[in-house]
């Protein structure tokens, strides 16, 4: 089957990816595969699609990569593999001279696995020849929305980062939270772009009676929901910023992007 192949295409990359003594290069890793396996897809022998839903799943997934690698490389200052996620770094501690081939497991080859399971719409649009119809509008509203929430989103998070290494090099106070803009509706409106992007795929396979893939934006989900965890918990050992976030916690929701909830603001600063 072509999923097989195509697993082997990705394990090829591992190789070179692997070889960094940390796990820098796993973020590019993801931006890059799920272009090379809808081209894959698209261009196997036995594929058997519509040419229109084909060519739209195609333009969006480089739109969706084009974002997250430019996102990548201008939180990285334009560098390539430079520094390390936190989380890996954090595990690295954690294993020690174990690492090297416990980080194999963990960080890339378990990576491969999900990212086949995860595009598996990319392999049902392709396989399946159905004409276009309304539903496949639906799904790419749905991925394209989740593609610009999460443009601006990172966005606004890179300005806010910058802004507050300029005023920490100034020696001036920074400032503890973001909570403007989209960030003033969720506390993470990037997590909740992805996941609209990934779940807009399913609704394509869905719509083609594929709707079993589904489990690969779910468990997607349940992922980014424990980093978020990881996240917030990091965030509340900053001590300049740790009483300013337990209120931002309280009135904000966590991913959905919804109205503040003020009331409770302000008896938070009552108290």
């Amino acid at each position: 089957m072509p999923s097989f192949s195509s697993m082997s295409m990705s394990s090829s990359g591992s190789s070179v990816i692997s070889s960094p003594a940390h796990g820098s290069m796993i973020s590019l890793y993801w931006t890059v595969t799920p272009v090379l396996l809808v081209h894959y897809y698209a261009t196997h022998p036995l594929a058997r699609f519509d040419w229109w839903r084909s060519k739209i799943v195609i333009g969006l997934t480089w739109v969706w990569s084009l974002r997250l690698s430019h996102n990548y490389f201008r939180r990285e200052k334009w560098q390539w593999g430079a520094r390390e996620d936190w989380r890996f770094t954090d595990m690295r501690r954690k294993y020690g001279k174990h690492w090297w081939w416990i980080s194999f497991f963990a960080v890339y080859f378990s990576q491969q696995i999900f990212l086949i399971g995860i595009c598996l719409p990319l392999y049902v649009v392709h396989f399946i020849d159905n004409p276009l119809n309304f539903w496949d509008f639906v799904a790419a509203g749905i991925c394209l929305c989740g593609i610009v929430i999460a443009y601006f989103a990172d966005t606004q998070l890179h300005n806010f980062v910058t802004k507050n290494s300029k005023l920490k090099e100034l020696g001036k106070p920074m400032v503890p939270n973001l909570d403007r803009g989209l960030w003033q509706y969720s506390r993470h409106p990037n997590y909740f772009g992805e996941q609209l992007w990934w779940w807009g795929l399913v609704v394509f396979a869905w719509n083609l009676g594929q709707g079993w893939t589904f489990f690969g934006a779910l468990i997607n989900s349940i992922c980014l929901a424990y980093v978020t965890v990881l996240v917030e918990r990091r965030m509340l050992k900053q001590e300049y910023k740790a009483e300013a976030y337990r209120i931002y916690q309280k009135t904000t929701s966590a991913c959905v992007p919804w109205f503040r909830s003020s009331a409770i603001a302000m008896k938070d600063k009552d108290t």
